[in-house]
């Protein structure tokens, strides 16, 4: 597969009807929901699930997306959609980084990019990241050089 970083977590996907708009394709809005869904189970993945989000009193929110749609998806297409997490501070801020591929002509159909802020569930306000955000999000943060993570280097 074409990634453009070495060792994504990786989603599969099949565009349902549903999942087409006016124009017989599949509609903008839907790779956003499938851009969440990729995050939250990278997330589960890592041992941040919901439950332990709750426990924490502790989430991380979208504040900005960026997405550049560069193919259409087609009722019936089999996808595969890669995330990996890019950059962040420690202690606010997380950036993800999304392809999604149709590996039947090796097509991306989209590359996209997510900011989020750490925030407690309580309040909604912007509160630093917990102990258990640096140990779970950590070993999978991409470092710059070859996109390697961390924990292959």
């Amino acid at each position: 597969m074409g990634w453009d970083r070495a060792t994504p977590f990786t989603i599969d996907l099949q565009v349902g009807a549903e999942d087409i708009d006016g124009l017989g394709h599949a509609n903008n809005a839907v790779y956003v929901t499938w851009l969440e869904r990729c995050a939250w189970r990278h997330s589960q993945r890592l041992g941040l699930d919901l439950v332990e989000y709750r426990r924490l009193d502790r989430a991380m929110a979208v504040v900005r997306h960026e997405i550049d749609y560069l193919a259409a998806a087609y009722e019936g297409d089999e996808l595969q959609l890669a995330t990996w997490i890019v950059d962040w501070d420690q202690r606010l801020k997380m950036t993800r980084h999304f392809q999604l591929v149709r590996p039947s002509d090796n097509a991306t159909l989209l590359r996209a990019q997510t900011t989020f802020v750490c925030i407690e569930l309580s309040t909604g306000k912007p509160k630093r990241m917990p102990a258990e955000f640096i140990e779970g999000y950590g070993p999978a943060i991409q470092t710059a050089d070859m996109g390697l993570t961390r924990e292959t280097q």
